[in-house]
């Protein structure tokens, strides 16, 4: 019979674990699946936010011909766990991990204290969509971060490109490939955008305007235009936003380990960290590539090579 694992408090019976997965996103859910499998022992640490809870439809990710809802893909996720009754997910903010491989780690959440052996960290990032009233009903239905995973349904429409870095330039211009109808504002006091995609740009007919938000029309999550504080009206089909994301790294900070120069976990191909014991997948991981697919594997991976780390020396074959 299935565990029920949506309960807020299911990680309350469950208080020494073999691993702790920290996110409950693709990554998190992957990789707490596979241990589940292996008969770890797995609480998972879930506070329902982040891009998978966005009203976003996946197209691309290989098994659903008609796309899937990434919250559908979640719940499906957690209906798969469920079949486990050794692992537990908890509705919990994980405010701190202390420790280390041969004492263990102490996971702090909300007043509430739990022991794990082992550590997954699939704590994503943090997008910085443009904020305008109830711009959240706009995620993933016409205001959207990825080229790969939005870019093909919106051939042919009008485009907002919304960023001030070269980034943002080259994003409107790989967009261009899909659609000729696209601009690109800045939204920012700055414009960082190089005279090299200057150039590109007005070669490609695709203006810049440099002004900022004020409000948005629309309606049911479908944004029809952007008003900026200038007074221009930018008549639009769909929002790419390209003002960056930050990776959520105040757990791996806390652990101390390694960034890389663009503040990404640094990890290995079996996406250990650079403390033993501790593994990172999903977004947090790369700047590139925050794909389901990418996420998926990378908590396989991560679970895997935590698997192997709790076996006993007698059975490494290192």
């Amino acid at each position: 019979m299935a565990t029920n694992t949506n309960d807020p408090d299911g990680a309350k019976d469950l208080k020494d674990a073999d691993v702790a997965v920290v996110g409950g996103g693709p990554a998190g859910l992957s990789a707490a699946l596979q241990l589940a499998r292996y008969g770890r022992r797995v609480l998972v640490f879930d506070t329902g936010q982040g891009r998978s809870t966005h009203h976003q439809t996946n197209r691309n990710y290989l098994g659903f011909p008609d796309g899937i809802a990434t919250t559908e893909l979640r719940d499906l996720g957690r209906r798969q766990l469920a079949h486990y009754p050794h692992a537990r997910i908890a509705a919990h903010r994980v405010t701190g991990v202390v420790g280390d491989a041969r004492r263990g780690f102490t996971v702090q959440a909300q007043g509430h204290v739990w022991w794990a052996r082992a550590v997954v960290l699939a704590t994503g990032v943090l997008d910085h969509f443009p904020h305008f009233p109830d711009w959240q009903e706009y995620v993933g239905r016409s205001m959207f971060w990825c080229i790969a995973c939005d870019g093909y349904e919106n051939r042919g429409r009008r485009i907002l490109v919304v960023g001030h870095t070269d980034a943002a330039a080259g994003e409107a211009m790989q967009l261009h490939s899909l659609t000729e109808r696209v601009r690109l504002l800045t939204n920012s006091r700055r414009d960082d955008i190089s005279e090299r995609f200057r150039r590109r740009l007005a070669a490609a007919g695709v203006p810049i305007v440099h002004d900022r938000i004020k409000a948005a029309e629309g309606s049911d999550g479908r944004l029809s235009a952007i008003v900026t504080r200038g007074g221009e009206r930018l008549p639009l089909d769909a929002l790419f936003s390209i003002q960056g994301a930050t990776p959520e790294t105040a757990l791996a900070r806390g652990l101390g380990l390694r960034l890389n120069a663009q503040g990404y976990v640094d990890v290995d191909t079996e996406q250990h960290t650079s403390v033993p014991g501790v593994y990172a997948a999903g977004d947090i991981t790369a700047p590139h590539s925050h794909q389901v697919s990418a996420a998926v594997q990378e908590g396989a991976q991560a679970a895997s090579a935590a698997n192997y780390f709790l076996y006993p020396p007698e059975l490494k074959a290192d």
